[in-house]
């Protein structure tokens, strides 16, 4: 009885007014075809750099306790503030669809006793993750990321070598002209001294910047810095930098993390205000980005494509806008203080993300997919007896791993053949009900013209042997 109130409920709570047509929340979208190869290709060169640095991969639940983020993401965050999924459970259980990849990271780290492990743990992972902001192209309420995280050591090399997988990942996949602005933060030994400077500094300036900027002055100072209302941006380039505040660790750590990007040839640039949008982060801060007239040509593209059907008729509500403001294709930084903030032992840790919507964007159009789309051989039937024997045929290329396509939908032989020449296949095998009773085949050379009839059981043979020529 409870389930057919609750169905009926639920049923109350989504009837449509008028006509429903079927689409995707705002914000959130389909990946079709071509871009489909295109994330996964580039999801094949992330993990083949995860790898070669010997990180392992985790799949954390998308659902989370609402607490796990509260506590680690920070309560004056825009995440926290404006951007969270929540749900309630029947049971009164309060989830989160997670914002990001860390906090669930870390969550496992201690849950599953990983800090009992051989120090450090590397882990990588990639998946979706949810905030309700203005969408965007390059920066929707799904999003996907890879990222990965090293829990357990202390050392500048690991904020170096985190950077590194980044650099790589973004450099394979042709991506020209990328710099890494990177800053630190320092440590609770060091940020007090930061925190009481940004105060005196903005206090006779709080009239002047947005609303909440004003409310996060008292709280969390810190997140002035990474505002980005135009008024509060303007400000903040006077405001006191953490680099002239840092304690002798945190700029020995600083400097050693330089050194290294020095001698693996990574251009960096010092970016003094740089904060990052998460509470957790200590000391090294980073966000990689690449030549921003790419995102100057992508907004005048789609405020062209607006204008024209605004004046077709057509609305542009609800639709993603694209920003003319380069967006970072990847950022992260470490966070010392997370693991223990959640209940874990003192545990020194450093990761980041990459974002691939943003990536799949920037490197989608000019991306070689041929090899993805290379039909070797198309399979051309007349009849059932026929269709039978080139399903069976099919399995024996598959488990060689040679490409083959077929339409055994289609009776037409003519229609098949012209499936076959837009697929640019390179052979066609054509087994009508002739050659099914003859048991024999025909070869047609799509490139020549030219065509033979082989015995069925030698043509796997013949196959091979003509495409190794």
């Amino acid at each position: 009885m409870a389930k057919k109130q609750g169905a009926t409920a639920a049923k109350k709570a989504v009837a449509p007014k008028g006509k429903w047509i079927p689409k995707a929340p705002r914000g959130m979208r389909d990946v079709l075809f071509e871009e489909a190869l295109v994330r996964e290709k580039i999801q094949n060169i992330a993990f083949e750099q995860a790898r070669y640095y010997l990180y392992d991969r985790i799949e954390t639940p998308i659902l989370e306790d609402t607490e796990l983020f509260l506590r680690s993401v920070g309560d004056t965050t825009d995440i926290i503030e404006k951007q969270m999924y929540n749900l309630k459970t029947e049971g009164g259980t309060q989830l989160t669809m997670r914002p990001e990849g860390t906090a669930g990271v870390v969550r496992s780290f201690i849950e599953q006793g990983m800090q009992n492990l051989p120090q450090p743990v590397k882990l990588f992972y990639y998946g979706p993750m949810f905030r309700h902001e203005n969408p965007q192209r390059g920066r929707l309420r799904q999003l996907s990321q890879f990222g990965v995280e090293v829990l357990g050591d202390i050392s500048s090399s690991y904020d170096a070598e985190v950077i590194l997988i980044f650099f790589n990942i973004l450099k394979q996949l042709k991506i020209k002209d990328l710099v890494v602005e990177i800053n630190s933060i320092g440590d609770k030994s060091c940020r007090s001294i930061w925190r009481t400077k940004l105060r005196d500094y903005y206090r006779n300036k709080l009239p002047k910047v947005c609303k909440d900027c004003r409310n996060r002055f008292q709280r969390n100072p810190f997140r002035l810095l990474d505002c980005k209302e135009k008024e509060c941006v303007e400000y903040r380039a006077g405001a006191p930098t953490m680099l002239d505040n840092l304690c002798h660790d945190c700029n020995s750590h600083f400097k050693g993390v330089l050194e290294f990007l020095d001698e693996l040839e990574i251009p960096y640039a010092l970016s003094p205000y740089l904060v990052r949008g998460l509470d957790y982060y200590t000391r090294t801060v980073f966000e990689i980005f690449s030549n921003p007239a790419f995102f100057e040509k992508q907004a005048k593209e789609q405020k062209k494509e607006e204008e024209v059907k605004k004046g077709e008729g057509g609305g542009t509500e609800g639709q993603e806008v694209a920003s003319s403001t380069p967006l970072a294709l990847a950022g992260g930084g470490r966070y010392d203080d997370l693991v223990k903030m959640l209940g874990g032992k003192d545990t020194p840790a450093m990761g980041g993300a990459i974002g691939i919507d943003r990536v799949a964007d920037l490197v989608g159009k000019s991306m070689n997919l041929s090899e993805e789309h290379n039909v070797r051989v198309f399979l051309v039937q007349l009849g059932m007896i026929a269709k039978r024997k080139l399903m069976k045929l099919r399995e024996v290329f598959r488990k060689e791993k040679i490409s083959v396509a077929e339409s055994f939908g289609r009776d037409s032989i003519k229609a098949q053949l012209k499936i076959a020449d837009r697929l640019q296949a390179d052979f066609v095998l054509i087994l009508g009900q002739r050659e099914a009773l003859d048991d024999t085949i025909i070869l047609r050379d799509m490139k020549t013209g030219s065509q033979e009839i082989i015995p069925l059981p030698k043509i796997f043979d013949e196959i091979k042997k003509r495409l190794k020529k």
